[in-house]
């Protein structure tokens, strides 16, 4: 059997990611990925157009697996649980595919971020934070908030820069989860 049988986009998009996951989403090329498969680099170009290709639409899977990580985790949720469980997916996610986690930070034109699962993430975010009865534009600054501490914690933990003190780094993603809940629900002073 030619090694060339069975290539297909979605397949090749899938060891696109898994290829990120190991060596780091920049890493990420469709050189590597004929390397990987052991075929000419134009055999693929049938199926991506490019390496820029190949990341967004990485991108793109990530996004659609965390989205749906999000809806399963925050079903049946409210409040101080669901803010919790919204942001265990992403840090869960961060650490079993990093690769895939950094390429769902990619830049994305327009209209395919329109078109992705990014809408998906924000309308779940603003589902949380119905249950802290905030009103625009708070709740617009709630969910950059939660994008911003969340995303900041696990970018910095996952390069490591909370390994080398006390308290544990889970110590400290409970007492933030604690303390961006008790933000939520005081109403901010004028």
């Amino acid at each position: 059997m030619s090694p060339r049988a069975g290539l297909t986009t979605d397949r090749l998009v899938r060891a696109g990611a898994e290829l990120a996951d190991e060596v780091g989403f920049e890493q990420v090329t469709v050189s590597a990925l004929a390397r990987q498969f052991d075929v000419k680099v134009a055999s693929l170009y049938s199926h991506l157009k490019s390496s820029q290709d190949l990341r967004t639409r990485i991108a793109l899977l990530s996004l659609e697996e965390m989205a749906d990580r999000l809806s399963t985790a925050l079903a049946g949720r409210a409040g101080k649980d669901a803010l919790a469980a919204y942001g265990h997916v992403y840090r869960d996610y961060a650490r079993e595919h990093p690769g895939r986690y950094t390429a769902a930070r990619l830049t994305l034109d327009p209209e395919t971020a329109a078109a992705s699962a990014g809408p998906r993430h924000s309308q779940m975010a603003r589902a949380i934070l119905r249950g802290y009865d905030l009103t625009e534009p708070d709740e617009t600054h709630a969910v950059r908030l939660l994008g911003s501490v969340f995303h900041g914690y696990i970018s910095l933990e996952t390069a490591g820069g909370f390994s080398h003190s006390s308290p544990a780094s889970d110590e400290t993603w409970v007492w933030i989860v604690d303390h961006v809940d008790a933000l939520l629900r005081t109403p901010p002073t004028p």
